[in-house]
C-alpha cells in the first residue's frame, strides 16, 4: 500500500504512462465529458473535493509544461484564476486562454479527465505534460 503521493489508482495510472505533451484535464462536477475519453469520477457530493484541492495533489505528482483555462474564468471566477496562478506562480508554465467551448472539444484529446465536486463556473483546466529529462 502506497503511504504518499497519489493515492487514487486511476489518476497514478494515467498519470504514469502519460508521455511529453500528453494531457489530463481536471474539471467542475458540470463539465461535460466525451464518451471517448476517460472519466476519473472524484465528485461525492457538491463542493467535495474541491476543484483546488485536486489540482494541487495532480501538480504535485505531474511535470506540467503548460496550462489550458477557459478565456471566461477571468470574469465568471477570478478567485478560483488567482489559486491557480499562486499555484503555479514561479514556474517555468506556458498559459492558454480559450473560449470555454474550445476547452471542452479539447478533452477529447486528453487522456482522461478528473471530474470533481466542484460547483463554481469554468472551474476547468487542461494541464501538458512536460518532460522529466533534457
Amino acid at each position: 500500500m502506497k503511504k504518499a503521493g497519489m493515492l487514487n489508482s486511476d489518476i497514478s495510472r494515467v498519470l504514469s504512462y502519460m508521455g511529453h505533451t500528453d494531457r489530463i484535464a481536471v474539471g467542475d462536477c458540470g463539465l461535460p465529458i466525451p464518451d471517448e475519453t476517460e472519466r476519473i469520477d472524484l465528485a461525492l457530493a457538491f463542493g467535495i473535493p474541491t476543484f483546488m484541492q485536486t489540482l494541487e495533489i495532480v501538480a504535485q505528482d505531474m511535470k506540467i509544461e503548460k496550462i489550458i483555462l477557459a478565456e471566461e474564468i477571468k470574469v465568471q471566477n477570478p478567485e478560483v484564476l488567482q489559486q491557480i496562478e499562486a499555484l503555479f506562480d514561479g514556474q517555468d508554465i506556458e498559459v492558454e486562454y480559450v473560449s470555454h467551448t474550445e476547452l471542452k472539444a479539447k478533452t477529447r484529446d486528453c487522456k482522461a479527465v478528473i471530474r470533481t465536486g466542484e460547483t463554481t463556473p469554468y472551474a476547468n483546466i487542461i494541464l501538458q505534460s512536460g518532460c522529466i529529462f533534457s
